[in-house]
This record gives C-alpha cells, structure tokens and sequence, in this order.
C-alpha cells in the first residue's frame, strides 16, 4: 500500500475540519486559498465575520498538541494571505477572525480543538 502524501492527509484533516464547521452552521467559502508562497486553509464565514483557518492534524501530542505547531512564519503567510483574499473578494469592511482547528488522529476517530481568534 502506497505511503500518503503530505497533501493527501492535510486534504483529509481540511475535509475533517470543514465537516466540523458546517455542523456548526458556518458557510465555507475557500480552501487552500494562496497568494504567492502564502496559503490558508480554510476561509469561512461565522455569522458576518470572515474567519481564515490553519488546520493541523497529528497523529501523537508526544511532542505537542495539533495547534502548538502552528509557528510565527505560519502565522505571518496566514495574515498575508488573509489580506490578499479580503482585497480580492472586497471583503475588507467585514470583522475578521483567525482561527486554528487542532485534529489529533485517535485509534477509533480524532479529537477536535478549535482555538477561535487564535492570533492577531
């Protein structure tokens, strides 16, 4: 059986992760959205606030929770992009938000962290 890619387990924590909020009633508007080497997962509208997230999925915590590896180089692409995309879609006049959805894979399902306004 052939390894997964890097791409094809982040695919799958985003579906996870969408899945999660549509639950929630949250309308999705883009995924993977980039502006150069800049990306963001997931673009999303809470009610009138326009919420941009970083998902991560881990297997272990052995070495930190899903949302402890999201770092300051992350952080500053997410907001670049951020800004692309809102300039874009002239969604600069609606509340922003960014948020990081943890996924920790367990042996029967995962465990979901929601961290909402994660960073400003």
């Amino acid at each position: 059986m052939a390894k997964k890619t890097n791409r094809a387990i982040g695919n799958k924590a985003e579906d996870q992760a969408c899945e999660y909020l549509i639950e929630k009633g949250w309308e999705i508007l883009d995924r993977n959205y980039y502006a150069g080497h800049a990306e963001v997962d997931i673009i999303a509208k809470d009610g009138e606030i326009i919420v941009f997230l970083e998902v991560k999925m881990r297997s272990s915590s052995q070495f930190g929770t899903p949302v402890e590896y999201v770092n300051e180089a992350k952080v500053q692409r997410i907001y670049e992009a951020a800004e692309h995309w809102t300039f874009e879609n002239k969604m600069h006049n609606h509340p922003l938000r960014f948020d990081v959805i943890g996924i920790l894979t367990k042996k029967f399902g995962s465990e979901i962290t929601h961290l909402q306004d994660a960073f400003r």
